[in-house]
Formats: C-alpha cells, structure tokens, sequence
C-alpha cells in the first residue's frame, strides 16, 4: 500500500509518500509516520479512520470515544476508504492527511516501511505548532532577528526547511521490522 501523509497546514507542503504492507497494525504505522517525517516521539498521537478514533489507552488522559490501536491493522480499519486523519502532540497539535494513492499488490517480502519521495523538513518537535513552526522559520533565516542565537541554541543547528533527504528518512525506516 502506498500512503501520502502530508502535514496540514504548510505551504509549501511537507509531505512523505511510503510503502508499507496492508496488513501494518496501527502502532507500526504510527513509528512508521513518526520516523518519516522526522520526528523522535514521546507525544500522545490518535488516528481517525472512518469516524473511529483510535491510539493508545492512556488512563491518566482518558478519553472516552477512543479506541484501543494495539491490534488494528490498517487494511481492517479504513474498509473502502481511501483516506484517513493522524495527529501527533497534542500540545502542538500536527494533523496530517493520509491518503492511500496506491493499493500495490506487492508480493516479495517487505523488512520494513520504505519512503518512495517526499519534499520539506519536518517541523522541529516541541516548536508550538504551526504558528510557532511559521516563527521559528522566520527567526532561523534572519540572523539579525532579536530571537534568532536563542533559537539557535535551543534547536542545535542551523535550520533549512526546504531540505529533505530520502536516503537518510530510509535509514530510519530501516530500523522498523515489519
């Protein structure tokens, strides 16, 4: 199967286009977006699939329509549709659109998620979502910018949103055994 997953809300689009098995079970798929995009985790995250909620059962944070993600797969979960909502951190609150553009009947063994294109950095973690990831691009392009060494040191390195890396994104997916 192959997913679009693009993060909504940017312009230009950030956006990965993956391959993985039908069969994936939500929290796979969950490490699977997670690592392609660029991000290291330790949010909470929730799927929403054809008006079901699903992630994980938290019982410090109950909430009360959300269903249990540990053994869904994803072929069983979307049915006949074609597209589905992902959100990651519910503090800076990514929501992304995932769109199946490729039901591959792939046959040979697939190890783990591969990325087949895809184009922009990924939003720093914790950066206060998009408004916040609007303001971090614009302080980390101007060094002249009152905030830019603050937001130097706490991001470590110097910030280019177009870049984009296919081979480094696979090396990540790499680590997921399916």
């Amino acid at each position: 199967m192959v997913l679009r997953i693009e993060l909504r809300e940017t312009n230009p689009a950030v956006y990965r286009v993956i391959l993985v098995p039908s069969r994936i079970t939500l929290p796979k798929l969950h490490v699977t977006i997670l690592r392609a995009m660029g991000w290291d985790g330790g949010h909470l995250h929730e799927f929403i699939i054809n008006d079901t909620h699903y992630g994980e059962i938290d019982p410090e944070f109950p909430f009360p329509d959300m269903k249990s993600q540990s053994r869904v797969r994803l072929d069983k979960a979307l049915g006949v549709t074609h597209s589905f909502d992902y959100i990651y951190d519910y503090g800076d609150v990514w929501w992304h659109n995932v769109e199946v553009i490729e039901f591959a009947d792939f046959r040979g063994p697939l190890d783990s998620p591969w990325c087949l294109d895809g184009k922009r950095a990924c939003p720093p973690e914790d950066v206060g979502g998009i408004p916040g990831y609007l303001d971090f691009i614009d302080v980390m392009a101007d060094s002249k910018h009152p905030e830019h060494q603050q937001m130097m040191e706490w991001y470590g390195r110097p910030y280019n949103p177009e870049a984009f890396d296919l081979e480094e994104v696979n090396q990540r997916l790499m680590e997921i055994r399916l």
